[in-house]
């Protein structure tokens, strides 16, 4: 099994981090100044290297580019208040990653691995992760198929890479979102559970629609019969009912497993909280915001941490939930699980995974 010690590093000459300028920084548009790549051929990986960060070159046949072999992840690490880098649950990036890999045909990388290629890169981005509040390092682990070739078949060849963005706040302001009941974000039998790169070109065109009537995103129901609902487009959806968390069941496969979602669910059930796992109607979110049973609906994500949702749209009518400052729950834990990762809070789950 490879170790850390033993990733090459050839680091770049320059670093561009005084460049940077943080006040103005914008989600994903700022990389550091390295990313880590790994090759696959002849059934095994190589050894990774971090390299100087730059553009790749690829064959006008690459498989990935026609046929849709290309899936990633997103996770991120933080500077605790001690000036420890640590990384928040990548163990569950890893498995989540591998079940991906296995649903595309392509080749898994252990989960071990996985962790320690992320956190060898992260000790060598250390000083990109900022202290600043509400800020962090976002890493982007991604892999796609190679093989120049035309002709559907699984690629023989698929590079690793991993880079990332010093990012603030995905969302600027709570969130409105709009229910879809005509397009479908993914299908029963499909790839709706795996993080793969198809899943979110389909939605750009129904989120654009969207955005174009004044939402940020799509709240997703499922394919079927658009009675349930399923998540939104950046982050799974949860909702606070008579004192009861509730959020659409993993038992589907068009649902993306939540890293963040299980994190709010293993903190809600500490707290001893009723947390319910189960299918949720449409008709029961309108008519409990109606009602006033529903006081609390949020996304919960890794780009978004925890977004609240203080507009629902549904046909011809836009639905206020309660402002933001009433939410007890969502703002508590929040905070809780933002103090966890910067070692305000102590990690009783075990979460925190040190880098530097």
């Amino acid at each position: 099994m490879l170790v850390s010690n033993d990733i090459k590093i050839t680091p770049t000459e320059k670093s561009r981090i005084n460049e940077i300028n943080w006040d103005t920084l914008v989600f994903g548009k700022e990389f550091t100044d390295h990313m880590l790549v790994m090759n696959y051929a002849n059934g095994t990986w190589n050894a990774p290297e971090i390299v100087p960060f730059g553009n790749l070159a690829l064959h006008p046949a690459t498989s990935a580019l026609h046929y849709g072999q290309a899936l990633f992840e997103g996770l991120k690490a933080y500077r605790q208040v001690n000036g420890d880098v640590t990384v928040f649950r990548p163990d569950m990036n890893a498995v989540r990653f591998k079940e991906s890999c296995e649903r595309m045909c392509m080749p898994v990388i252990d989960e071990e691995l996985f962790i320690q290629t992320i956190l060898k890169f992260v000790e060598t981005e250390k000083n990109w992760v900022s202290d600043r509040e509400g800020y962090a390092l976002y890493l982007r682990p991604f892999m796609f198929a190679t093989d120049p070739y035309v002709g559907i078949r699984p690629s023989e060849t698929y590079t690793f890479v991993i880079f990332a963005c010093p990012v603030g706040q995905y969302y600027s302001e709570p969130v409105r979102v709009k229910i879809e009941e005509h397009y479908t974000r993914a299908a029963a039998g499909g790839v709706g559970r795996a993080k793969v790169a198809g899943n979110y070109g389909a939605a750009m065109y129904p989120a654009k629609l969207g955005q174009n009537e004044g939402f940020h995103q799509l709240l997703w129901t499922d394919g079927v019969s658009h009675e349930y609902i399923e998540e939104s487009g950046t982050m799974n959806v949860m909702f606070v009912k008579n004192g009861t968390i509730i959020t659409p069941t993993e038992e589907s496969d068009t649902i993306l497993r939540g890293i963040t979602k299980r994190s709010v669910i293993e903190v809600a059930q500490h707290w001893g909280l009723k947390v319910e796992e189960r299918k949720v109607s449409v008709k029961e979110v309108i008519e409990g915001i109606k009602d006033g049973s529903v006081t609390e609906m949020f996304g919960a994500g890794t780009a978004a941490t925890i977004a609240p949702i203080v507009k629902l749209g549904y046909r011809d009518e836009v639905l206020e939930l309660p402002p933001v400052e009433t939410r007890e729950f969502s703002n508590k834990v929040s905070q809780y699980i933002t103090d966890i990762k910067l070692g305000k809070a102590e990690d009783i789950f075990g979460w925190n995974f040190k880098a530097s």
